[in-house]
């Protein structure tokens, strides 16, 4: 029987040290590693592979032979556009994302509809829980295999007989090896679980479907090298308060790293969001001020949505600043444009955003309709409901071109806007073919005349 061995790893990043350490030399976070008693036992690996593994030799880059990756496509169409188009064989995904946020009921959906021999592992709810939520979302796949074990050699003995299509791991923080002598979710336990899964994964083409906790942070649990190892990261997001969730891309060898898909949670599942534009904007009778309409885009996909603000006198003394969904240094950064290069006097006013839907965007394409918001909140004018924007403001107040300016137009169009803000410097305005009437402007001084006059 091999020594057993005490290590300490840094929670951050997994960085391993014989002794404890106050800071981190890897990622400088303090007081930050853990004691784990490691114990490898002296068993080989398993080989997966039919023949056995082979010596690596470099070749020329010139004479390698390209093979395109083979992919299927998955019956949720949301989830093939954050994976680039389909699920890649002997490719490994991570979904990571809050506690009840949906990521068991995303990736059960996904067994319980796919035409293909499923196996779906969980660590922390039982048969008949598991059986309960098919029920309810519906069985349609009768090849869908569930089996509730937290070994991992139990399950590679398992995968050495029968290997399935796809393979589901809920959680990957469940998992144990009888090779580390750690409890199930620690660093050195997840590192080994993780090695294991890929070693199968990438030796018999079968995808595998990993599903991580999060800590307090918000950033999946275990050591940071496990984003490394895996293929595909994915964020399951979402408010609580609204039935709307985030699926969004992380990290994809395969694809676009800035992809989302949008879902609706309901009593019977998820419910893919084909449209999201038209659920995002209120039904409104009545013009109020303070809500734009803005377009964003997130990789490929055209997003219009309903930004609003809310611009009043500071009450307590130190003038409030308040975002949801939207970066609140940018808001800063707008605002003191808005004083500086405008002359407009909101130092001393509270000033609230709020991304209508419970969206969480970056695009700086909302800078335009965000301070059309503030703006008409300030004004106090209703700007009209037919009127969308798209532009980034630089810090000398001018309103620059944002990318992929034709799919914005198209999709405001889509959805029957009159009319549309954007930048004078977006070439080749004048050659769209679009029933909507494009006002090119080039300051923040241009876009208040025009909408108050």
């Amino acid at each position: 029987m091999s020594k057993a061995v005490v290590k300490y790893f840094c929670k951050n990043c997994g960085h391993s040290a014989t002794k404890w350490l106050g800071k981190c030399p890897s990622c400088e976070a303090w007081n930050s590693f853990t004691e784990e008693v490691v114990q490898k036992s002296s068993s080989s690996v398993k080989m997966w592979g039919k023949n056995p593994r082979q010596k690596a030799e470099p070749k020329k880059i010139t004479e390698i032979i390209q093979g395109n990756e083979q992919r299927f496509l998955l019956s949720d169409n949301e989830l093939n556009r954050v994976l680039g188009g389909g699920l890649v064989s002997g490719s490994i995904t991570l979904i990571g994302g809050e506690p009840g946020i949906g990521k068991s009921t995303l990736l059960l959906q996904l067994a319980l509809n796919l035409n293909k021999k499923v196996l779906y592992i969980s660590g922390e709810e039982s048969e008949s829980q598991l059986k309960m939520r098919a029920e309810r979302i519906g069985i349609k796949n009768e090849n869908c295999y569930v089996m509730c074990e937290t070994s991992l050699s139990n399950l590679m003995n398992y995968l050495q007989h029968e290997q399935p299509e796809i393979l589901i791991i809920d959680s990957v923080q469940t998992l144990s090896s009888e090779n580390i002598d750690s409890p199930p979710g620690s660093i050195s336990q997840i590192k080994e679980c993780t090695a294991e899964l890929l070693r199968f994964a990438k030796e018999t083409n079968v995808p595998v479907f990993l599903i991580g906790h999060i800590n307090k942070d918000g950033n999946i649990a275990g050591p940071k090298v496990l984003e490394h190892m895996v293929d595909t990261v994915l964020q399951f997001e979402g408010d609580r308060h609204y039935n709307y969730r985030i699926l969004r891309t992380l990290k994809n060898r395969f694809g676009s790293a800035s992809e989302i898909g949008i879902y609706e949670m309901r009593g019977s599942g998820l419910r893919e969001i084909e449209n999201p534009s038209e659920i995002l904007i209120s039904e409104r009778e009545e013009h109020l001020s303070g809500i734009t309409i803005s377009c964003a885009v997130e990789g490929i996909r055209p997003i219009l949505l309903e930004t609003q603000a809310l611009v009043s006198s500071a009450v307590y003394g130190t003038p409030q600043r308040t975002s949801n969904g939207f970066d609140l240094r940018r808001l800063s950064m707008l605002l003191a444009v808005l004083e500086k290069r405008c002359g407009f006097q909101l130092g001393v006013k509270d000033v609230f955003i709020n991304i209508a839907g419970g969206m969480k965007l970056e695009d700086p394409g909302l800078d335009l309709g965000i301070v059309a918001a503030i703006l008409s909140s300030y004004q106090n004018i209703a700007v009209g409901k037919d009127i969308a924007f798209a532009g980034e403001i630089g810090l000398s107040g001018e309103v620059r071109a944002v990318s992929r300016i034709e799919q914005r137009i198209s999709e405001a169009e889509k959805l029957g806007f009159k009319e549309m803000m954007v930048s004078k410097y977006n070439k080749g305005l004048d050659q769209y073919n679009t029933k909507i009437k494009l006002v090119s402007i080039g300051k923040i001084e241009e876009a208040f005349e025009w909408l108050f006059g």
